[in-house]
């Protein structure tokens, strides 16, 4: 199993929380507001614990599930404190109107972040595919982004930890597609499908 920090205490930090803890994996909670990451950390159980911000997390794999404008700050912030960790982002960047990205340009907010990890950390995009509660609840497909095969390879471990099932769409440019698969999910959630009970996935043709 894996040793998973998590940065930020919302909704999506709780339940990859506590996904993790009953998977088996060893988890610290970092949060700005020290009281709040400690009682989430004890609503979590399993030993979860929970960390000083900026400080160097406990995890080899440290997931940011912060809103999209904090994550690259928070890197930064962090600075040479997440060195040879792979860092998880999980975050959309969707417009005000939720139909396009906030960002005009072919990138990313993982691609924005590698721009300002230290030396030796890898940066994974995962889990923005994903309804909360369809997380929660179900076992929806994963896809992953990035350039480092090991690091794809120890995020999809922990993915299979969770009881669901990691799909590898290739490098972190990459990234910028399944943040747009983001927006599509909310389109079809406002029209095609009509409700947010469904995640994207994956089906395979028997041979």
């Amino acid at each position: 199993m894996s040793g998973i920090s998590i940065i930020g205490t919302g909704n999506m930090a709780r339940t990859i929380g506590a996904r993790a803890v009953a998977g088996g994996n060893t988890v610290e909670v970092m949060g700005r507001d020290r009281s709040r990451a400690a009682a989430l950390a004890e609503a979590l159980g399993g030993g979860a614990t929970a960390g000083e911000w900026g400080a160097a997390p406990a995890g080899d794999i440290v997931v940011v599930a912060l809103l999209h404008d904090g994550v690259v700050p928070v890197v930064a912030q962090f600075g040479d404190a997440l060195a040879g960790k792979v860092i998880v982002d999980i975050s959309n960047p969707f417009n005000s109107a939720f139909d396009g990205l906030a960002h005009r340009e072919q990138t990313s907010i993982a691609q924005e972040v590698a721009k300002v990890a230290p030396a030796g950390a890898d940066v994974v995009k995962a889990f923005n595919t994903v309804f909360r509660h369809v997380l929660e609840k179900g076992r929806p497909d994963i896809f992953i982004a990035g350039d480092s095969a090991r690091a794809k390879a120890r995020v999809g471990a922990f993915v299979k930890s969770l009881g669901l099932r990691p799909l590898d769409v290739g490098g972190l440019g990459m990234a910028h597609w399944l943040e747009g698969a983001g927006v599509v999910t909310v389109g079809l959630a406002n029209h095609g499908v009509g409700n947010l009970d469904f995640a994207l996935g994956i089906t395979e043709l028997p041979a």
